[in-house]
């Protein structure tokens, strides 16, 4: 059993451990179409609506919506450690220790929403990050979608909740905030430089690929609903001409899904 494959969220904190090195050794060789869960699995518009961060259900229903993106994000990287057993060792080494940190702040989630009188599954989740990846994917791809675009939203709206909760003062919430957007800078900083260390290898141009690349992926990812946090970006390895991109990025998915109609 591997951590994709059991649906306790509890069980998969202890097994995803065992599961990166099973990984790491190739001793895992394909991943499910979905990971397993044992909660309600609905897409967000589906969801009921959420109480204000002034109200402790609110407090704790944020604290789910952050442990559903943790463990994704846990997940996807345990994916990619087991699609892409010819990656660098090193880059796969970097991989676990980033895999580890996402399961010790969903861990973190989880205690604060125990705290604040909830449980996992008192609200539905969505699997909508694990659905922006597929078994086509390069590893570039991967990389990008994961560790840039979806993990470098992340820090947009991290930055931006913690500004939100600043007149409430959650003694539960906050510390828990603080140290995901603190240690997700490093986990988009790997991404940026394993992307450009990857470009440099193959000979690419990684200014112009990064435009080209998320055009190519556009259709798989989400909209970036929260502006962008320009330092923390940069923190993180973004260049200028990639966050002058990202500014442009949404109008240019608008612009083609209209096309496509």
């Amino acid at each position: 059993m591997d951590s994709l494959r059991t649906a306790d969220v509890w069980q998969k904190i202890n097994l995803i451990e065992d599961s990166c090195q099973k990984a790491y050794l190739h001793h895992i060789r394909d991943v499910p179409r979905l990971p397993e869960r044992n909660i309600p699995v609905l897409h967000v518009k589906l969801h009921p609506p959420k109480k204000g961060f002034s109200y402790q259900e609110g407090q704790a229903r944020l604290l789910h919506d952050l442990a559903n993106i943790e463990l994704q994000a846990m997940e996807l990287g345990l994916r990619t450690l087991i699609e892409f057993p010819d990656a660098p060792k090193l880059f796969r080494e970097e991989l676990i220790e980033v895999v580890l940190s996402e399961a010790k702040h969903l861990k973190m989630c989880l205690q604060g929403i125990e705290q604040l009188g909830h449980k996992w599954g008192d609200w539905p989740v969505h699997v909508g990050l694990w659905e922006t990846t597929c078994e086509e994917d390069s590893l570039l791809d991967r990389i990008v979608i994961v560790h840039r675009y979806l993990e470098g939203s992340g820090l947009d709206a991290g930055d931006t909740l913690i500004h939100k909760l600043h007149g409430t003062h959650s003694p539960v919430v906050d510390p828990v905030l603080k140290v995901i957007v603190e240690e997700e800078v490093g986990h988009v900083l790997f991404g940026s430089q394993w992307y450009k260390r990857i470009c440099a290898e193959q000979e690419i141009d990684p200014e112009i690929d990064f435009k080209e690349r998320l055009l190519k992926v556009s259709h798989k990812i989400p909209k970036r609903l929260e502006k962008l946090n320009y330092q923390l970006r940069k923190a993180a390895g973004f260049e200028d001409s990639e966050l002058e991109f990202l500014e442009k990025f949404q109008e240019i998915k608008k612009q083609m899904a209209i096309k496509e109609q």
